[in-house]
């Protein structure tokens, strides 16, 4: 069977720890943070390279770089990877990316500003042959001997994958304090590749940090969400994300510590959207911003901003904003 698009990718499904990598049995990768998609070469001369994203759409136009590339690739071949554009300084930009990805009629201007790069961490197909029922450890082999036997660089990058446990406890731990990197994925060597199911593991790094509640969604009385900020250098208090829906015991916790904000609150009139990159718009009550909430965020931000929603932890009665890092620290 050849594979044409869309093919559903396969998905991860999270967990908080690493499972056990055994003798051999799993293999682990660095999950980077960018856009996941799969690239087609052409089965035939004359053929299009297709660029198809996660949710099935074709979006080659966007990205002319990397098409052009792709033709010096062997016909008939299926990669899947992550898409990332490097920023001045080397190191992956989600916003530069998210220009490309949305990019227009000055597709091939941004491709020449901010080249965009290809993460592959499997292959689905080779010299027209569908790999899908191979197992991951057989699909590694093939991609490896991709890599070496065409020689190929920028923008193409093979994804690094371990079997080494100490090794991939330096990637989550270690490697994530990279922009760009935000955890690891784990998957069975003797898996196979199946379109649409959660058949990987992946696993984020979390830490621990504060920031000041300054409103909720729900009620005073039964807050469901929090909306979190930090001070800049100014002064000003700026959103820096969304808590997960709190459970009913901390909710009722909570609800006895909040106060209605004052009309001078520095987020009276801001427009709100329901999570990251949305347009849902949201109405939450407005608090007075002095508790502190310990929250568990992971790594990946933008200018910021948790992209990801936050887990709140508990409230820092003992701690003030004075306590509470600045906006903008890439520290927690």
């Amino acid at each position: 069977m050849v594979l044409r698009p869309p093919v559903e990718p396969m998905l991860a499904q999270a967990r908080e720890t690493l499972p056990p990598l055994g003798a051999g049995g799993m293999a682990v990768q660095p999950k980077f943070d960018g856009f996941r998609a799969l690239l087609y070469t052409p089965l035939r001369e004359g053929d299009p390279v297709l660029l198809q994203t996660r949710r099935g759409a074709l979006v080659q136009d966007r990205f002319p770089d990397l098409t052009a590339a792709a033709r010096s690739l062997p016909n008939g071949l299926v990669l899947d990877g992550e898409l990332a554009v490097l920023d001045p300084h080397g190191q992956l930009s989600f916003t530069a990316l998210q220009r490309r990805a949305t990019a227009g009629r000055n597709a091939p201007v941004l491709a020449a500003e901010m080249p965009a790069h290809f993460i592959a961490f499997d292959v689905l197909q080779s010299d027209g042959q569908e790999l899908l029922a191979e197992p991951f450890a057989r699909r590694r082999e093939v991609l490896e001997a991709l890599f070496a036997g065409h020689w190929l660089g920028p923008p193409w990058t093979l994804c690094p994958s371990t079997t080494d446990p100490v090794i991939a406890g330096e990637w989550l731990y270690e490697w994530t304090d990279v922009p760009g990197l935000e955890g690891v994925v784990a998957k069975s060597l003797t898996g196979r590749y199946r379109p649409g199911v959660r058949g990987w593991t992946k696993v984020r790094r979390r830490n621990s940090t504060e920031a000041l509640i300054g409103g909720v969604t729900g009620s005073l009385h039964r807050p469901h969400v929090l909306l979190l900020g930090r001070h800049d250098t100014t002064g000003r208090l700026r959103l820096v994300g969304k808590t997960a829906p709190l459970k009913p015991g901390p909710a009722r916790d909570l609800a006895d510590h909040l106060t209605a904000a004052d009309p001078d609150h520095p987020w009276t009139g801001v427009r709100f959207t329901a999570s990251w990159n949305s347009r849902t718009p949201l109405e939450p009550v407005l608090v007075a911003p002095v508790l502190v909430a310990e929250i568990s965020a992971d790594v990946s931000q933008d200018h910021g901003v948790w992209r990801h929603p936050l887990r709140y932890e508990r409230l820092r009665l003992d701690a003030s904003e004075a306590d509470v890092p600045q906006f903008g620290e890439t520290s927690p």
